[in-house]
């Protein structure tokens, strides 16, 4: 199993939000970069990366910052970087291309412009990554700000005919909130879409991380973690290790 250390960023700052809720953000860092050199350190091989100014559609000078903090984690060596936020159009899936981001999330498109999500796993293949967020069932989209009215079985049924093959969830409900996992939602819908999927939100302990990964890569690629490493509950050598499914 993949275990993605995470690094959201708004401004060019490492920040967490609860529940995606921008007001109510927590700073961790003011230097990106440093932080994926010391996530490789610890033996990371993958990082995910959420460019939130984006996401929010703050202004230029915020998406700059981003845009840089990005390109500098990129040329990190020894680590891929898993990117997303506000991917809405072919030149933005070019622009991070362009930075050197290995898998790009594409998100609210899928449910809003199906057509250009389509489009762009035509073009761009495994580059492409299904971003999926919900609560409650109900998939929200534009920084998980604006409900639609598409379930989540639904979207993820359509995943495998728009033409992705990685698919990202986030439980609302669990994100940033160290609640633990519901692995039973993650084998249901890797039922659904025929593809193993990333999770994401709620890992609180390595035992999330063990109960994840005895799921199987036929259920769960990789686990995102953020919050969980920022406050200390465990180290990142510690969810590598477990991950790989040591002890």
């Amino acid at each position: 199993m993949i275990l993605f250390p995470a690094i959201d960023l708004v401004g060019g700052r490492v920040v967490r939000l609860q529940r995606g809720d921008r007001s109510k953000m927590d700073v961790y860092s003011d230097d990106p970069a440093s932080v994926a050199r010391d996530f490789a350190a610890a033996g990371a091989k993958w990082i995910h990366v959420v460019d939130l100014s984006a996401t929010f559609e703050e202004d230029e000078e915020a998406c700059a910052a981003n845009a840089a903090a990005i390109r500098a984690i990129c040329q990190v060596p020894g680590v891929s970087v898993d990117c997303g936020g506000g991917v809405r159009s072919m030149a933005a899936v070019s622009r991070l291309a362009d930075l050197g981001v290995c898998r790009i999330a594409i998100g609210t498109a899928l449910v809003r412009d199906p057509a250009f999500a389509e489009r762009a796993a035509a073009e761009f293949g495994e580059l492409l990554v299904a971003d999926v967020a919900a609560k409650d069932g109900v998939v929200k989209v534009n920084g998980w700000r604006e409900g639609e009215k598409v379930s989540l079985s639904e979207l993820v049924g359509r995943l495998s005919g728009l033409g992705y093959r990685h698919l990202v969830f986030t439980d609302i409900n669990r994100d940033g909130m160290q609640t633990g996992v519901d692995v039973d939602a993650y084998r249901s819908l890797a039922a659904l879409c025929g593809f193993p999927v990333v999770a994401s939100g709620g890992i609180s302990t390595l035992d999330d991380v063990h109960a994840l990964a005895a799921a199987g890569p036929d259920v769960i690629e990789g686990a995102i973690t953020g919050r969980a490493l920022y406050e200390g509950s465990f180290s990142l050598a510690e969810a590598l290790l477990a991950a790989s499914g040591g002890n």
